[in-house]
Formats: C-alpha cells, structure tokens, sequence
C-alpha cells in the first residue's frame, strides 16, 4: 500500500470520528497479496537493477498468505487506494530514493 493512500484512509477517518462516527477498526489495504519473489521482480523492472536473493523455508509462524480486506473502510469512509498497486508504489520509492539517496539525513 502507497504511504499517500494510508494518510488518506487516515485523513478520512478523522473527518469520519469528527462528524460523529463512532471509533472502529477497519483493514486498510488493496485486497490483493503480492509473494515475496513478486516484489522483488517488480523492482527488479523498476530499478533497472539486480537484486540478489537467497531462497529460504517459511519461519515458524509465518502465515502462507496474508491480504488485508478493506471493503469496510471503503464503505464507512468512502476511502478507496489510487496509488497502490505494486509498480506504482515501487516507482514512487524509487523516485524518492533518487531524489534523496541518504534518505532524511541532512544533506
């Protein structure tokens, strides 16, 4: 998920508690999963880059699918993502990262 739709799933749930909704829980994300390989391909293509990988079982615990459904929060707050589907996200980061190589420190 794009971090400009997270502010604003979160910009709508405050206009939301301010006109008298009551607090909830609610999933924010795309409703569609992406495996590890498949990011790292994605920015692969993005990058232009190679990015190295080594392969190893699942950690104790770890689920073997995760997708958050965000039906509810387009529902109650009318929020639906714009940005997030992968190449997108990927090449917003990677625009930034360009942009800023040491990230936030200062320059």
């Amino acid at each position: 998920m794009h971090v400009a739709d997270l502010a604003e799933a979160h910009i709508n749930a405050l206009d939301y508690l301010r006109n008298g909704g009551a607090s909830d829980f609610l999933n924010l994300g795309t409703g569609h999963g992406y495996s590890v390989l498949e990011v790292i391909e994605c920015a692969r293509q993005v990058t232009g880059r190679p990015i190295p990988i080594r392969v190893e079982g699942p950690r104790p615990g770890d689920p073997a699918k995760l997708v958050a459904d965000a039906t509810r929060a387009r529902t109650v707050l009318g929020w639906q993502p714009t940005m997030s589907d992968l190449p997108s996200i990927l090449r917003s980061q990677w625009a930034w990262r360009q942009k800023h190589p040491r990230g936030y420190a200062p320059e």
